[in-house]
Formats: structure tokens, sequence, C-alpha cells
């Protein structure tokens, strides 16, 4: 009997076993030699029956956005999350802080659409030493490459293959691994960096269910170790300035946010990778594959990071109670019937899936997402408080209350009122005021960087931060926040949109801290980190240049038969002199 058979028939066989097994005993009430040898005989078709309902159960709760760990229980109607308790000798990570890191070595894992350019911006931060590049594609690796040559920096190690990250984990000359892969990767390569003494920087969305949230934050509690989301709307201009605004009070208190990623992605379903391991039969590569498979708002983080620091989540607030609701899909269907030719069974997310959280103080944030229909790109973010309203999209305003400003350090404004948007001359004025001062630090050379400035914001703030021994500007819990609306929106869907009450990931200590700020270092001491870190890079310049690095490095890549192990030692003789070399040119300067 083969062991592909339906699911229609696995589970009629299933059944009947039971009804037979019933029927024997009701006719019996024991279980006599007669049954006994009814039962041997259906055991094979049993057992096979069995086996195929389990493999479909895995196949049901092994889909990413839902966790089988996440354990749950309905309470007066709300589907209740249960917060695991801390392990012993664990502690919060609220304000976690490193030794401070003068060189930040960083490796990079995952070069396919988003870490080349991470990279990039990596090559322009002051005080940076690229160690390792790494993706699954050799060639991939070797073309970020291109990256440190054009800046003078000194090449960095290549690694490839499924399991190339766990070998770069392993280096003990890594501060910083840089984690850029596709979605299924972002958690078992920061488990494994963070299993190996690495601060981790993941790119977004960083853990795809509550398991993988729990994981992290266990990890990091338990190492002490940075869980970074690279969540780069939060670097946004307007949003920056919008939160500076709100912490000096002129919106008054925010009592609702919206947030959204409203992206159609038609022109990048074909450029996502196509992992060989996924089991991508259909040809759908990985992204348009995952929401085929996944429900829920797999994509949270770009609308949700901003307003949730303008709400002080876990820093005053916390988010208790949730509903999602999503409409059918017809677009996703569509895509997969495209590419395949036949329309998809069951095709799990909703064109468009809405989520709607309460706080602990009362408080409401909508957060949309819908990668499908063709609208203009959109994050919403728009925050309404009592004294006044912001709104970016579709174009950025302020709605201000004629007494709103009173005893904050906006600019005097005439003529003001919440019934319509400030003038330009009036908005201009405000946000001048409110230019938020990481955005004066790294504003101007973000532009330069691409994709509107805010990647390169994210980048060199989180070096700073490193090189200053600071907390980070987002920690694991917010991580897990953001990013659990997955599998918790999955969780009120499945049960028709009943309400579902968050976990606390902080574990009881989301009131410790009172307001979202950022941390920032003692002029005096950021000045002497600074000098150290444009000291540092243009000594590795001169460095790469004097051991002539790059000529050595091609040599060895190009050479062939023996030849080959020649010039490969050539070059790893003379790449082993560069700390050296680096040190004694820093020696000479001061």
């Amino acid at each position: 009997m083969s062991l592909f058979v339906s699911r229609e028939i696995v589970v009629y066989l299933f059944f009947m076993q039971i009804v037979r097994i019933f029927v024997g005993y009701k006719e019996n009430q024991l279980f006599n030699i007669n049954l006994l040898i009814k039962m041997k005989k259906l055991n094979r078709i049993f057992a096979i029956a069995l086996v195929a309902i389990l493999a479909m159960s895995f196949q049901t709760v092994g889909a990413q956005s839902l966790s089988p760990s996440t354990k749950w229980h309905w309470d007066k109607g709300t589907i209740v999350i249960d917060t695991p308790e801390r392990p012993a000798g664990q502690e919060h990570v609220l304000g976690l802080t490193a030794a401070p890191i003068q060189t930040v070595r960083v490796a990079f894992v995952g070069l396919g659409m988003r870490g080349p350019w991470a990279v990039m911006r990596f090559c322009h931060i002051p005080g940076v030493e690229i160690v390792a590049l790494c993706d699954y594609e050799a060639e991939r690796a070797e073309k970020s490459q291109d990256f440190l040559r054009k800046a003078g920096l000194a090449p960095a190690a290549i690694y490839s293959g499924e399991k190339g990250y766990e070998e770069l984990c392993k280096r003990d000359d890594i501060d910083l691994v840089y984690i850029a892969t596709d979605w299924n990767h972002h958690f078992p390569v920061a488990k494994f960096a963070m299993e190996n003494g690495k601060h981790t920087a993941i790119e977004v969305p960083s853990a795809m269910n509550l398991e993988q949230c729990w994981e992290l934050i266990d990890l990091s509690e338990k190492t002490r170790l940075h869980c970074f989301i690279l969540e780069n709307c939060c670097y946004d201009y307007y949003e920056m300035n919008a939160l500076a605004m709100k912490q000096d009070g002129v919106f008054g208190e925010i009592i609702r946010a919206e947030g959204a990623y409203i992206h159609e992605l038609s022109q990048f379903w074909r450029s996502y990778w196509q992992d060989p391991n996924d089991n991508d039969k259909d040809n759908l590569h990985w992204r348009l594959k995952y929401n085929l498979e996944n429900r829920g708002d797999v994509y949270a983080t770009h609308g949700l990071g901003p307003v949730a620091q303008c709400m002080d989540i876990h820093r005053g607030d916390r988010f208790t109670t949730l509903i999602a609701m999503d409409t059918e899909s017809f677009a996703g269907k569509d895509w997969v019937k495209g590419v395949t030719g036949n329309e998809p069974k069951e095709f799990r997310n909703g064109d468009h899936t809405t989520t709607l959280m309460r706080t602990a103080n009362g408080k409401v944030v909508e957060i949309q997402h819908n990668v499908m229909t063709p609208q203009p790109y959109n994050r919403l973010f728009k925050l309404t408080g009592t004294k006044g309203y912001a709104t970016k999209y579709p174009t950025p305003e302020y709605a201000i209350a004629g007494d709103a400003l009173a005893g904050t350090d906006a600019p005097k404004m005439d003529n003001i009122n919440a019934h319509g948007f400030l003038k330009p001359e009036q908005k201009k004025a405000l946000e001048k005021k409110y230019y938020h001062p990481i955005l004066t630090k790294f504003g101007e050379k973000g532009r330069e960087m691409g994709h509107g400035g805010m990647d390169y914001i994210m980048d060199a703030r989180l070096v700073y931060c490193l090189q200053n021994g600071l907390p980070l500007d987002m920690d694991v819990y917010d991580m897990a926040e953001w990013c659990s609306l997955a599998e918790l929106g999955a969780i009120s869907m499945d049960n028709n949109c009943a309400a579902v009450a968050f976990p606390d990931f902080t574990r009881g200590h989301w009131n410790d801290v009172k307001g979202y700020k950022h941390a920032y270092a003692e002029p005096t001491k950021e000045a002497e980190v600074e000098a150290a870190a444009d000291a540092y890079t243009a000594a590795q310049k001169e460095a790469t240049a004097k051991l002539n690095l790059w000529a050595l490095y091609d040599a060895a890549k190009n050479a062939e038969g023996k030849a080959k192990a020649a010039a490969e030692k050539k070059y790893v003789k003379a790449a082993a002199k560069l700390d050296a070399q680096i040190a004694k040119i820093l020696k000479a300067k001061k």
C-alpha cells in the first residue's frame, strides 16, 4: 500500500478503525480473541493512517506563524496566551548595556536583496571592520566584496552553503552578526550566533512565531547579549520628528495610533530567493510561498514599531488584547494561479489583514497589512492625541489644537486649530524645532545612502550605541512584541476573530521604565569615541593598501592548479598582518 494517500482516505481509515474498536467492544463488552484478531488485520492500515495524520498535523503546526509550543486557554470568551516563567538565574534585559566596543567587528549573513546594501552602508560607518560575508550562494557573498574593495577596506572572509553561517559564528573575532536572510532563516542564524557569544541584529520580521520570540528573549537574558530588531522605519525622518514632538507634549496624550505595511509586491515576487530546501515545488519563491502557508500580519513591524515607541510600549504601557480580521485571499490565489496554472485549494493569508490592539492604559492601536492589491505605498503612521494629530500619508501633516503648544518648546503660532492642518510655513517651523538629534547627527549622510536615508541612520545609530556601551534603541522585548502579531492574529482569526490576550514578554517589568527614550553618550566621551573610530577606519584603509591585500586576494581567487595553494597561502600570510599593521599606523599617528 502506498503511503501517499489522500487526506480524505486517511481520515476515513482512522475513524473507521475507531468505530470498529468501539463496535467490537460494545458487542463483546471486553476485548475477546475475535476482536484482537480483527484489530491485528487492521493494524497495518491503522498504522499507515495514523502516520499520515500525524504528518499532516505536523505540516499544519509547522506553518511558521504558528508554534506548537504555544499554550493558551479560554477565559470568558478571550483566548489567554500563557506567559512561560522566567528560567531560574535569568534577569530582564531592560536597559541592557554591554562593554563599549571601540571597533565593531561585524559579519553579514544573507546577501540577496537587503544584505548587500547593508554591507555598503557599513563601509561608510567609521570604527567598523567587516570580518565575514555569508550567503547560501557563494557568488552572492563574493559579489558583496565589491563594496569593501571600493571603500578601500580589507577583504572579508567568505562563507557559503546551507550551514555556512555556523562556521562564521564560531569565529572569535566577531562582535555583531547582521542577519538579512529570508524569513525562514532569521531565527536559526540568530540563535546560533547568540549561543556562540555574538550580539545580533536581525532584519524584520526577526521572529516568525511566539516560540522563536521566547527563545530569543531567554537567550538575551541568559547571555546578556543584544538582540536588535532592524526596524528601519523607526528612523525615518517624519516618525522621528513626531516622536520628539510627542515627548514634548505637542499632541497631548496619545490615545490612538495607526500603522501599516501596504505595498503591492507584484514586481518583487519572482525576485525573492528560491530556497532549495523549502519544498517549493510550485516555484513560488519564499515570500509568496510563506503568505500561501501562513495567516496573520506576517510583516507588522514597519507599521507597529514607530507607533509603539510613541506609546511607550513596555516603558509604562503594554499591549493587553488583540483582535484580528482578514479578507479572503483573492489576489493571492490569482498570483499562485498565474505561476502554477492552478488555483490553490487554500491560501492562508488574506489579501488585507487588520489588527486592533488595546493597551493596559486604555489606548488603541490599529495595524494593517496588504502586499497583494494595487495601492500607493502606505505605512499610515497616524497619532491621535488629546491636543493634536499627526499623519504621514498621503502627505505628512499635523493638526494642532489652539492651546496645544502652551507649555511646550514649540514656536509660537497664531490662528491654529484642529479643524485643519498647519500651514506649510507653520509645519516647517514645527519640524525645524523638533528635528530629532539623531537626524542631526546621521540624517544628512543617510540621504546619500539610499532608501530614503533611514537604513543608514539605523545602522549608524546601532554602531554608535555599541561603541559607547549604551542600551540599544530597540531591545529583545520590542522585537517580540512587534513580531508577535503574526501568531496572535492567526490564533484570533482561526477562532472566529476572537479576542486574544497578549503574553507579557517582559514577565512583569513592562512598567519599570517610564517613557521611551534614546540613550546618548556624554559629549566629551562621544567625541573621543568618534575620533578613535575615524582613526581606525583610516588606518585600516592605509594598512590594506600597504599590504596589497586586494591584489593578493584576486591572485588567490583566480589562480588554478598547483599555483592556487601557493597564492592562497601568500594572501593568508599578508592578511594575518593586518591588525598589527593597523596598530602600527595608529601608534605612529598619536
